[in-house]
């Protein structure tokens, strides 16, 4: 589907435009919003706006990695945006063809960044302030925005996880947590090199209209800075938690193992005990006496008493 507004020279604005080459000259500048096109519609970019072969390419191309192509007359831009599905982390493509007087918005999939940019400049009549440079910057404004709740809803988890107010066992903890690293690393695959994009968007010769809205875009550089920095964060505190419970599974195993050892430092003198008169052989004394079976009773009470006090006074108890 292909959706165009075009902007005449009075700064009004028509939004049943023919995608035509001819048509498009009377404009003072327009907006062609390309999402999931048939083949026909695809072709446009080619027949109508003879764009690049290589940047023709990429839009067809899912996921390629954020970048700026400098071309004659335009420039060429590959973004990525991400949502939540369940425990994944879903990177969509949004490409753009940004000139002078005009901008090519390319998706395959819904993006709820243009809609809301195309809602804003569609409910005014008269467009002054608005020019191709100012939709691409509020189209990547709104995209950049959709990383923050995403990195807010990871933090509540991981505070779930640490407080692990629900009693979860240290193995379905650890699941959640390798999933939460694992959302994080799509993140980071995305917004590093959108900020990486954005530096160089910045410090570029060539992108004269950026320059002169270097505040807007070192904004949104600001909040890409800043998303890192919470990826980053996050990541550390995941391995921190990963440690920390990796730590007490550790020492409740350390634990169990001194209960046993102590258990078994009691039984053993009293195992060798009943297993030495527990061999029946015919010249053993002790057999024939009268109350020997109640003084071996009583050697062993005496030893296995002795042994848990000295444990006791050792500490191990403790």
């Amino acid at each position: 589907m292909i959706n165009v507004i075009g902007v005449l020279p009075d700064d009004t604005m028509e939004t049943d435009v023919r995608v035509d080459e001819e048509n498009l000259k009377k404009y003072k500048w327009y907006w062609v919003d390309f999402s999931d096109p048939t083949a026909e519609e695809f072709r446009l970019l080619d027949s109508v706006f003879h764009f690049h072969p290589l940047a023709i390419e990429d839009c067809g191309f899912l996921l390629q990695r954020p970048k700026l192509d400098y071309y004659e007359g335009y420039d060429f831009y590959v973004t990525h945006t991400v949502k939540r599905e369940d425990k994944e982390v879903i990177k969509e493509e949004l490409d753009f063809f940004v000139g002078k007087s005009y901008i090519i918005t390319f998706h395959f999939e819904a993006s709820k960044e243009v809609e809301q940019v195309w809602s804003r400049i569609t409910a005014q009549d008269v467009i002054k302030k608005w020019d191709p440079y100012y939709v691409f910057y509020q189209t990547l404004d709104k995209l950049v925005d959709t990383y923050f709740p995403l990195i807010y809803h990871i933090e509540g988890k991981l505070d779930t996880i640490e407080d692990n107010r629900q009693n979860q066992s240290t193995d379905e903890l650890m699941d959640e947590l390798f999933d939460t690293r694992h959302m994080l690393l799509h993140i980071r695959q995305t917004v590093n090199p959108m900020r990486d994009l954005l530096y160089r968007m910045l410090n570029s010769q060539h992108l004269t209209e950026v320059k002169k809205r270097r505040e807007y875009f070192s904004d949104i550089y600001d909040h890409l800075l800043k998303v890192s920095e919470l990826v980053s964060s996050n990541r550390e505190f995941t391995s921190d938690i990963r440690d920390n419970y990796l730590s007490m599974t550790s020492h409740q195993s350390n634990e169990v193992m001194k209960i046993l050892t102590i258990i078994t430092s009691i039984f053993i003198p009293l195992t060798l005990i009943s297993g030495i008169y527990g061999m029946n052989f015919v010249n053993m004394p002790e057999l024939e006496w009268k109350y020997g079976y109640f003084i071996v009773l009583g050697i062993m009470l005496m030893i296995g008493l002795s042994l848990f006090f000295w444990f006791k006074k050792k500490g191990w108890f403790k």
